[in-house]
């Protein structure tokens, strides 16, 4: 499992919520570290490879207390991964998450959601699925609704290259540091909260019903000598020679 590493994921504490959220709380995330005084109220638009969208992205999630409906194409990051499957484990959270078919199917991702399965089977398929949308063509919604109060959607995919995760402290570059162009909008007006999070639930649905899923990885684990064949066949003997002895014994004191 990732690790929380930033103060902005505050998964573990209960007391840090999205009940009071402003959109100048992101605005640390930013290159400038302040907006505009002509910005929106209620609308900002982040950008991959200038500001920090990896963070800003963990601090909405992790935050969430009461309810998250998303879909996302692109389903590559281990530390928001985890977010997710922490509040799955949490019975006053509900959740539905959508994840398209052919990225499941990639190597990452694949293995990043047969690790969820592994930790809890039911959890995952309760609140995860994976489809395409109504005319079977890529479920390519890359978009979130927490707590009925705070939205989020644009191109980003959730990879260190799709958010362009800082590797440095506070800043884009670095040794290894990769960025797509992308766009990340976080926004909280009722209107397109509303209406984003019904699309969210047709898409969930839709996808539900198409009825695909995803099996645990089969252990890789060495046969031990008691489950080969061989040693099934050497057991089952020993046990019968063992009956016949005994039934033997029981007849020579009868006698």
């Amino acid at each position: 499992m990732a690790e929380n590493v930033s103060a902005s994921n505050v998964i573990s504490d209960v007391t840090q919520t999205l009940q009071t959220f402003d959109l100048l709380e992101l605005q640390q995330y930013t290159r400038e570290k302040s907006y505009s005084s002509t910005a929106s109220k209620d609308f900002h638009l982040f950008y991959v490879g200038r500001d920090d969208v990896h963070d800003i992205l963990k601090y909405v999630l992790s935050r969430a207390s009461v309810s998250l409906y998303m879909n996302m194409f692109g389903f590559d990051d281990e530390e928001l991964n985890e977010i997710l499957m922490q509040q799955a484990l949490d019975p006053s959270i509900t959740m539905m998450i959508t994840l398209d078919k052919s990225q499941a199917a990639g190597v990452h991702e694949k293995k990043l959601l047969e690790s969820d399965i592994a930790q809890d089977p039911v959890k995952f398929n309760t609140f995860f699925v994976i489809g395409e949308s109504t005319t079977h063509q890529i479920s390519h919604t890359k978009g979130f609704v927490a707590d009925g109060k705070v939205g989020g959607e644009g191109s980003v995919n959730w990879s260190a290259s799709g958010e362009g995760t800082f590797v440095i402290k506070g800043a884009p570059g670095g040794p290894g540091y990769l960025a797509q162009n992308n766009t990340q909008t976080i926004f909280t007006d009722p209107d397109t909260i509303n209406r984003f999070q019904t699309e969210l639930i047709a898409e969930h649905m839709t996808a539900k019903a198409q009825g695909y899923t995803l099996a645990a990885a089969p252990s890789t684990a060495a046969p031990t000598a008691a489950s080969t064949p061989k040693a099934a066949a050497k057991k089952t003997a020993t046990a019968a020679a063992a009956k016949k002895g005994a039934v033997a014994a029981k007849r020579g004191k009868r006698n």
